[in-house]
């Protein structure tokens, strides 16, 4: 069985991208149902699936990552991974449909779940706000905050890769991807069709896609008045080929394959380089 990606709430699986992709699988209410049944849950999802990547948002309760560390260390299992990237709640979404649509590939757990942090930096992700009063994952200044307060005022932000802050205007613009990319896009309670009308031409984008607004973009960002919007690579033969890529190597703790320099798994780092062995001759 492939390995099954999932996610804390219904709004962060999306629709699938294409026929390979596959579904995800919700673990709604961790931090509400009994210990007892999210152990039982979890446990049979590994023993069906062999590994499991979990995605969630940092907007997600405290309690719920609370609760999936609690439940890892109660199965006293290193094929669980929990991941949670630093990008607003739509982007995450985009992430973990990014994942789902590789599980379909010749991936090994350890590679696939390492590609999530190799993926996020060909996402460019922000949303257009009302206010930027109460935001937080942004640098804001004075000036900034003190224009939030005027009657129909609307920022657009981008917090990843680099942050950006314009206020809407003419000539207002946002820093986009140097690549072809599509865009999905999120309305909460601001209703505005600059995303579409605007950020999208500007970015070139070649497909726009709207889906529901995640639960937890309203805390992310401070305000619900917002159209959130992420670009994204689609093509699964290209997100396939960024990933077979990067070199692979295996886990000095618990030997799986993986990307990068920690495992997602057992989240072994690398060991000091004087432990390392040295090459004969």
């Amino acid at each position: 069985m492939p390995t099954a990606v999932a996610v804390t709430s219904a709004d962060l699986a999306l629709p699938a991208q294409d026929e390979r992709t596959l579904p995800a699988v919700v673990l709604p209410d961790l931090d509400r149902q009994p210990l007892e049944q999210a152990v039982l849950s979890l446990h049979a999802l590994v023993e069906q699936h062999g590994h499991v990547v979990v995605v969630y948002s940092r907007g997600a309760p405290a309690a719920v990552e609370r609760r999936l560390h609690t439940v890892r260390s109660l199965l006293e299992s290193d094929r669980i991974a929990l991941f949670r990237p630093d990008l607003p709640p739509l982007a995450v979404a985009v992430l973990a449909r990014q994942l789902r649509q590789l599980a379909s590939c010749d991936l090994g757990p350890g590679v696939l779940a390492s590609a999530g942090r190799l993926l996020t930096h060909y996402l460019h992700a922000g949303a257009l706000l009302g206010s930027v009063a109460r935001l937080d994952r942004v640098p804001v200044d004075l000036k900034a905050h003190a224009r939030s307060w005027l009657p129909g005022s609307q920022f657009a932000v981008l917090a990843h890769p680099e942050p950006q802050l314009v206020r809407l205007g003419p000539g207002a613009a946002l820093k986009g991807p140097e690549f072809a990319t599509r865009l999905v896009h999120a309305r909460g309670q601001l209703t505005s069709d600059w995303v579409t009308a605007g950020l999208a031409p500007a970015w070139n984008v070649q497909g726009v896609h709207e889906a529901p607004l995640p639960a937890e973009s309203a805390t992310w960002w401070g305000t619900g008045k917002v159209v959130e919007f992420c670009s994204h690579l689609s093509d699964l033969p290209v997100l396939y080929q960024l990933v077979a890529s990067v070199r692979q190597s295996p886990c000095h703790w618990c030997g799986i394959q993986v990307i990068g320099d920690r495992c997602v798994f057992c989240s072994a780092a690398p060991p000091p380089a004087h432990d390392l062995p040295v090459p004969a001759g």
